[in-house]
């Protein structure tokens, strides 16, 4: 695409964010940039990529001798890193490839690390048991489990946003654009989310 296109997308936990990013990617011709983000974070600190798995749209503090990781020797070794550090290097890689080119984020607070530049902020939602049943289609849970489940991951999700941008996850406000994927379906949530774009000037 001629213009540089940058779309970041939020969503809760089984709502079908991540079809909706790759159906917007097949149609646009733009990568889609998700766990990509944990391994590029960690070439860039010269940490193990698992320190960023563990810590992925979570809140979780590694006191100094809690974890043992790679060091930038290669070295398995005591990390005193906590989360902030963490964020500072995810933050910027999501910038670095904001730089380069367009691109479509998938959570990881990617509108507030991106706040400064032209994009367009999508949050994806549906109602509890939509994505319960999501959940289940594509896990051996049932749906007492996939509830538990999927209520767990969005505290994590909410308390990660929220205590790294000091804003509130999920409130319309803080987007662009709000889409139920229950009503429209994965390819209507695409095909709004780009029409939507054209109108706003940002596609």
């Amino acid at each position: 695409m001629e213009k540089k296109v940058l779309i970041n997308i939020g969503r809760q936990f089984g709502a079908g964010g991540k079809g909706v990013a790759a159906a917007l990617a097949e149609r646009l011709d733009i990568p889609v940039y998700d766990h990509e983000l944990l391994q590029k974070a960690a070439e860039e600190s010269g940490f193990s990529p698992a320190f960023f798995k563990k810590s992925d749209e979570r809140r979780r503090i590694w006191r100094f001798g809690s974890l043992f990781g790679l060091n930038r020797a290669g070295v398995y070794a005591p990390s005193g890193i906590d989360e902030t550090e963490l964020f500072k290097y995810q933050s910027k890689a999501i910038r670095d490839i904001a730089e380069q080119g367009s691109a479509i984020f998938l959570g990881r607070a990617s509108d507030y690390v991106l706040r400064d530049m032209e994009c367009l902020d999508v949050f994806i939602c549906a109602p509890l048991a939509d994505r319960v049943g999501r959940v289940m289609e594509r896990t051996a849970m049932s749906a007492e489990e996939a509830e538990k489940y999927i209520l767990k991951k969005e505290k994590a999700r909410r308390d990660y946003y929220n205590f790294f941008t000091l804003g509130d996850w999920g409130v319309a406000s803080n987007y662009d654009l709000c889409l139920d994927s229950s009503l429209l379906g994965i390819d209507g949530c695409a095909d709004m989310i780009i029409e939507f774009g054209r109108r706003a000037g940002l596609l």
